[in-house]
């Protein structure tokens, strides 16, 4: 994260010139239509309805959600159905889940069906211990007959697209990235989204996107490239080397909505201004505050300030005081104050 927040402040990579810009164009997941191929990518613990919706504004042909644990759905968790929550202006929209147990992925993935969600996708690439000891997550890519399993139940129970999002695999010297998308196509996945880092590897380095090569020319679905796309030029630079169908953005837009809309048309700007930023953190907030109340969305949105403010000029401790800001209201009255006297900050 560290290496995306320095970027920040700067201008933005530039687009190289096209007459037709690829990422523009639309694509299709089994029978569902994503205008773009920009794919906003579910990241744990933040892409709520809020998120995605926001997301969706700025330009991201599709938006997925935050991964929900379909045991909490089986057994009606007032707090993970309410991650089921989709609205009209998010689609297309899928629903993350996951879990190691076919019966209840299927009995879930019904449930985000009946949410309204577009596509179900499956998190084979969460690789947090406390998610692979249950043998979800990046642990499904240690057991590919267990993986293929829940996939098939998944497509047998519903009648939306059912996708995988995957790591290369659990460590870089047992990857078999080729051969684990090609189960999940054999299943039934109608694409398949490959984050080039294996699980040991978390976020370190640089992603490798001959990994994603592979992976594109084994299958016949659309395959979704996630990992270290930032702009336009990374995005195309991507798309060109490995022949996949669309780029999922993540840890490149947070604080940067804008980026879906550079990424999706070629059309790179200069960062917004803070006035901008500052009214964009304000809707984003109030979106926030409907989804989990004042008390929950002011330490969330803690973590938004560093990123939205990242690459600017500030007075020294402005940011820790907008994170240690006892209510929402008194942060956004901060930023308030930054908006309205820029030549001081």
């Amino acid at each position: 994260m560290k290496g995306v927040l320095g970027t920040r402040g700067t201008p933005r990579e530039a687009a190289p010139g096209r007459e037709r810009w690829p990422l523009a164009e639309p694509f299709a997941i089994g029978g569902l239509q994503v205008p773009n191929r920009v794919v906003q990518a579910p990241l744990a613990g933040i892409a709520n309805w809020a998120f995605r919706r926001q997301s969706r504004r700025h330009g991201a042909g599709l938006v997925v959600s935050e991964m929900v644990a379909s045991h909490g759905v089986r057994h009606g968790n007032a707090r993970t159905m309410g991650m089921l929550t989709v609205l009209d202006d998010e689609h297309p929209v899928g629903v993350q889940l996951f879990g190691a147990d076919p019966e209840v992925m299927a009995e879930a993935a019904r449930a985000v069906e009946a949410a309204g969600a577009d596509l179900v996708d499956v998190n084979m690439g969460c690789p947090v211990p406390k998610v692979c000891r249950t043998g979800a997550g990046a642990a499904l890519l240690g057991e590919p007959e267990r993986a293929e399993a829940v996939v098939r139940a998944m497509v047998d129970a519903v009648r939306i697209p059912v996708t995988v999002k995957m790591r290369r695999g659990l460590t870089p010297a047992t990857s078999r990235p080729a051969e684990m998308a090609r189960r999940m196509e054999a299943a039934g996945a109608a694409a398949v989204c490959i984050h080039p880092r294996a699980a040991a590897e978390e976020y370190a380095g640089v992603a490798d996107h001959a990994v994603t090569a592979e992976v594109a020319a084994a299958v016949g679905v659309p395959v979704i490239a996630s990992g270290d796309v930032t702009g336009p030029a990374s995005a195309l630079a991507v798309v060109e080397r490995t022949g996949c169908a669309a780029v999922a953005v993540g840890r490149g837009a947070l604080g940067d909505p804008w980026a879906f809309r550079a990424i999706a048309t070629g059309q790179a700007a200069a960062p917004p201004d803070l006035a901008e930023v500052v009214a964009e953190v304000r809707a984003f907030a109030a979106d926030v505050v409907a989804v989990m109340g004042e008390d929950r969305a002011c330490h969330y949105m803690r973590r938004f300030h560093a990123w939205y403010l990242a690459g600017r000029d500030l007075p020294p401790g402005r940011i820790e005081a907008l994170q240690t800001a006892p209510t929402l209201a008194e942060a956004l009255a901060l930023l308030d104050e930054l908006a309205a006297a820029p030549a001081a900050a």
